[in-house]
């Protein structure tokens, strides 16, 4: 599944010479071999939610964009970043993969956030691949319930997800703050809701719990479900 086109030559030769930077490597260039930039764009979503406004729409949209246009910029720079002068006090190859990682991160949850809200006849069945794995790795479907709400309550300006981990061959809950904080390795993510004030404050100001109750009535089972057979899938791959 993905979010974004990340193919768009053109479009990465623009951002590129938005910001100044040369087209293509120099071949004297001791990273002229090097061609690792990016090019991200945010997909379109039509929200038909009755549980957020248009306007607190629209602003999350804006967020999201705003992190795909911060991901391509770092990407084109990190093409040609000095990759010799680095140290872990103040480089700025440094800086730039840190940044990497929180924008791809923030950029990539959202769209997973947008695509699987919004499901007005939202109903999970219980023979669906989705309810029989979390009620596998749960004990029951009200359990994963209970333990995802409760990441939803304590994640610090972050997130609640339920992925699929490939370490221990199951589906856990992660609680994470901000955009990459507290995220296991190998972590395939299945079902994602974005618990960062901007998201519910407009419309249920300090109710998150009453936000994050909305949300989950209108999970996309349909979507979540897809995500669940991939799941599989890499399970059998990395068993």
């Amino acid at each position: 599944m993905s979010n974004f086109d990340i193919s768009d030559s053109h479009l990465r030769k623009n951002i590129r010479k938005t910001l100044g930077l040369k087209a293509d490597q120099d071949a004297k260039s001791p990273t002229a071999h090097l061609n690792e930039a990016y090019v991200t764009q945010a997909k379109q979503f039509n929200l038909t939610t009755e549980m957020l406004s248009e306007k607190s729409i629209r602003a999350h949209f804006e967020i999201f964009e705003d992190h795909v246009n911060s991901l391509n910029k770092l990407s084109a720079e990190l093409d040609g970043v000095n990759r010799d002068d680095v140290n872990d006090d103040d480089s700025l190859f440094r800086t730039l993969k840190v940044d990497e990682t929180y924008n791809l991160n923030a950029a990539f949850l959202h769209g997973l956030f947008f695509e699987n809200i919004s499901d007005i006849r939202s109903e999970i069945s219980m023979d669906s691949l989705t309810f029989m794995r979390l009620e596998r790795d749960f004990g029951s479907f009200d359990a994963w319930q209970k333990d995802f709400i409760a990441c939803a309550m304590s994640a610090r300006s972050g997130w609640a997800v339920t992925v699929y981990n490939t370490f221990l061959r199951r589906y856990m809950n992660v609680c994470v703050d901000l955009y990459s904080t507290n995220i296991p390795f190998s972590s395939f993510p299945i079902i994602v809701l974005d618990c960062w004030e901007h998201s519910y404050y407009r419309d249920y100001l300090n109710e998150r719990k009453t936000y994050v109750f909305a949300m989950m009535k209108e999970f996309d089972w349909d979507i979540i479900e897809k995500r669940v057979k991939k799941a599989d899938k890499i399970g059998k791959i990395t068993a």
